[in-house]
């Protein structure tokens, strides 16, 4: 008990000062030895599955990576000196293994590059070669691994252009390939911070309506403006792998580029100017030429103008071509979409777009392919007479897809699938696709028949599934379900020629490891080996639970009981709720329960699991699930329902005996901090709070936030009524604010956690503010996740484990 008290008299010391200057912190070592573990390597297999390549890399940056200088111009976040994105996530070594030979060992690769960090893995089209980029403190190269050798070689200098990615495409030949290059006329970058500026920056509205979210990391000025083009700027180089390489194309500012299916053409798409000060360059001026592959140019077939101003609504897009892309089951032919609404969701159509086809030389007519009633999303194409399309729409969630015959425009597409996209237990899974001729993926189709690979989600639990489906009479035979009550199964590929299938098995306490079955003889075969590296928590009490909101809405949650808790004691323990708020249009999608209790326990920098180790339940995943049903919106009940989600929650856990109801801590991360920073406002069953870069001002986001469409002059009372700011003088629950420093996703700038915190640290209100130095969104240094977690635990210890009853400082006046 000595122990005890010294420890909550440090807690209680570090929390009393307006500011503190400490270092990075670590937790304790229950919790460090989860954290500080080699990571399996990612797992890449050829389609004939004749080679795995093995992917390794370290579990987290260092501070000191992301502390390099680095620019952020257009929504990119770029490392000028070595010309890729500053926040890219390396690999540090491969290795392969053949599948074929029986008991064939792993091996290492020769000449990998010194200290490697490798990135952007690209397969030639004849599968034998694997194509990356390695970066050094120069700059970035691009090398080969030639598998059957496992042996690299290097093909440029460290003078290669990753910043607009989409570096590497190979010809179709598998012996060159198309490279973007630093330009040569590329001039030296301005110093922002110390350049004295030549006159004001001017933004104008010219009366169009321009409602757009609130990007991140823009260009501000006519500085940022010169280096967003400087650092664009790249020359394509066709490279060889046995001889010197040639200029292929001269200077612009590529963005995508990818070759015909016969690779007789390439599709190159530019950015161009004005670029804008409200929008990321995603939505700068493009254009889109078409060259032979010897670089002829051909034809410009598309030019877009700035997107500033779309139609209001998730569904708008811009008029005009868009989706432009090669149809994978023919030479040289591209496809295209146009909106038959104008791009804007408030006209009412009987088809909201057109697909349309354009042949060689794409100067001719297009012929129209097919309409689709919602907003069209893709193409998986079979042969001339069999495609499969899609379509959705976010207002009422659903989806439908339609077989149709791409040679016959009489025959009208027919839906076979039109259903809610977030019902999980109807969705009838993904087709199965091979790689054609042309090394393109088309629908692996046997006649009529093609094949859909499915979750398996059900009220009975998850068992994934095979089914063969006949595309003209629509009738269906299962070919494989899984059966595992203490697995999951997750089938991964189909090989309807081999009767075989690529799955990946895991249970809660077995790492997940590849497999390939059998369908015949019903046998596996396993093919990876990778050992649990969270050995101490392996036997942890693992379930998912289901219960009743009071409206009678079934939620459901990830159970975890303490390391060594004993079930028939039922001591009562402190308790972390960890969720995420999700909108719905219908109560079946709603009460859905997709979690598994087999899935592999994975700790992680975000998750709640580590403090298994120190005594506390764990209610993981719990279902928060925010209902609006037919004209009416489910924000218009947010704060209800998000409390009645909570309520339900914790009387689910607390009838189980296992937790002391006074001593329930809830957190969240994004949106998830969000809720936290409301669950606290609003009501009384928490003792304190983890919220980590969140938003809590929906009026610093006036044009739309998460699944709200509506701006805030649409529904000022939604908004004001979300805002856990507006409501800073009811917040009386100690309060962990966690955020990055350089945040970039939209609406959550730090700016969010820092007025938070001064409003609350103003009205009296318990918290502490934690910034995290070059932090993006996620964390990715190993300082910052370590000392994340110190955080995190200290806090729980402090209000929750050792809880202290808060009692607010009278006022001046009293």
């Amino acid at each position: 008990m000595k122990n005890i008290a010294i420890l909550f008299l440090s807690i209680i010391v570090l929390s009393s000062s307006a500011q503190e200057n400490i270092s990075y912190q670590k937790p304790s070592q229950e919790i460090l030895e989860l954290v500080d573990v080699q990571l399996a390597p990612s797992v890449l297999l050829d389609d004939n599955n004749e080679f795995m390549v093995l992917l390794y890399r370290d579990a987290y940056k260092t501070i000191e990576e992301l502390s390099q200088e680095e620019l952020r111009l257009g929504g990119l976040r770029i490392d000028p000196v070595t010309n890729i994105g500053s926040r890219v996530t390396y690999y540090n070594d491969i290795k392969v293994k053949s599948l074929n030979k029986k008991n064939a060992k792993v091996k290492s690769i020769t000449g990998l590059p010194v200290s490697p960090k490798l990135a952007n893995f690209t397969w030639s089209p004849d599968q034998k070669k694997l194509a990356f980029t390695n970066t050094t403190s120069n700059g970035v190269s691009v090398w080969v691994l030639f598998v059957n050798e496992a042996s690299v070689k290097k093909l440029t200098n460290d003078s290669v252009n990753a910043n607009l990615r989409d570096v590497i495409n190979w010809f179709e030949d598998s012996s060159s390939l198309l490279v973007k290059m630093i330009s040569s006329k590329r001039n030296d970058l301005i110093d922002t911070k110390s350049a004295v500026p030549t006159g004001p920056t001017i933004s104008v509205s010219d009366g169009k309506k321009a409602q757009n979210r609130t990007y991140q990391d823009l260009l501000k000025n006519k500085n940022d403006e010169y280096n967003f083009e400087q650092l664009a700027l790249s020359e394509l180089y066709k490279v060889f792998l046995d001889k010197k390489n040639e200029l292929w194309l001269g200077s612009a500012m590529y963005k995508n580029i990818s070759f015909s299916p016969d690779g007789d053409y390439v599709m190159v798409e530019t950015v161009e100017k004005p670029f804008s000060y409200l929008v990321p360059y995603y939505r700068f001026p493009s254009k889109t030429t078409i060259y032979t592959k010897d670089a002829k140019e051909v034809e410009t077939v598309l030019e877009v103008p700035l997107i500033e101003d779309l139609p209001k609504g998730f569904m708008a897009v811009r008029k005009g071509r868009r989706n432009i892309q090669w149809r994978s089951d023919r030479p040289s032919t591209l496809v295209y979409t146009i909106a038959l609404d104008k791009g804007d969701p408030k006209n009412e159509v009987d088809y909201r777009d057109e697909v349309f086809q354009l042949e060689a030389p794409f100067d001719g007519d297009a012929i129209s392919l097919l309409k689709t009633i919602n907003r069209f999303s893709g193409i998986e194409w079979g042969t001339d007479d069999i495609a499969i399309a899609y379509d959705y729409w976010w207002n009422s969630r659903n989806t439908k897809t339609y077989v149709f015959n791409p040679s016959d425009m009489s025959k009208q597409p027919v839906t076979i699938f039109d259903r809610n996209y977030q019902d999980r237990y109807s969705d009838p899974g993904d087709f199965v696709t091979k790689r054609n001729s042309m090394g393109s993926y088309v629908l692996d189709l046997d006649g009529n028949n093609a094949y859909l690979l499915g979750d398996g989600y059900s009220d009975e639990g998850q068992f994934p599934f095979v089914d063969k489906i006949d595309l003209i009479t629509m009738d269906k035979d299962r070919i494989y379900q899984s059966q595992y009550n203490d697995k999951l199964e997750s089938l991964r590929e189909l090989n309807p020629g081999k009767n075989q299938l690529l799955v990946r098995i895991e249970s809660k306490s077995n790492y997940p490891n590849y497999y390939f079955r059998d369908l015949k003889k019903n046998k596996l075969e396993q093919i990876t080996f990778f050992d649990n590296p969270f050995k101490s928590i392996q036997d942890v009490h693992k379930e998912v639970i289901t219960y009743k909101r009071d409206d009678g809405l079934e939620l459901s949650g990830t159970l975890y009981l303490p390391v060594g808790y004993d079930t028939e004691l039922k001591e009562k323990m402190p308790m972390i709720l960890w969720a995420y708020p999700q909108e719905y249009k219908d109560k079946s999608s709603a009460s859905q329960n997709t979690s598994n209790p087999n899935r592999f326990t994975y700790p992680y920098y975000g998750s709640p699991v580590y403090w298994v180790t120190k005594g506390y339940v764990i209610l993981d995943g719990a279902a928060f699930p925010i209902l609006g049903e037919g004209d009416t919106e489910p924000n218009d009940s947010f704060r209800k329902q998000l409390v009645s989600n909570a309520k339900a929650a914790i009387d689910a856990v607390d009838s189980l005996g296992y937790i002391d109801r006074g001593r329930v801590a809830v957190g969240g991360h994004s949106y998830g901090a969000f809720m936290v920073a409301n669950l606290l406002s609003h009501s009384d069953l928490f003792v304190a709070g983890i919220a980590r870069s969140g938003a809590y001002n929906r009026t610093l986001t006036p044009f739309g936030f998460q699944s709200e469409e509506r701006s805030y002059w649409d529904a000022p009372g939604v908004y004001y009524n979300m805002s856990p700011f507006m409501h800073a003088d009811k917040m009386k629950t100690p309060l962990l604010l966690i955020h990055g420093e350089a945040d970039n996703n939209s609406g959550t700038y730090p700016m969010q956690s820092e007025r938070y915190f001064n409003a609350l640290k103003g009205l009296g209100g318990p918290v502490r503010l934690v910034i995290l130095p070059k932090e993006s969104h996620g964390y990715r240094a190993k300082e910052s996740i370590l000392h994340l977690l110190w955080e995190q635990d200290q806090w729980l210890e402090n209000n929750v484990r050792f809880r202290q009853i808060f009692k607010p400082q009278p006022s001046l006046d009293d």
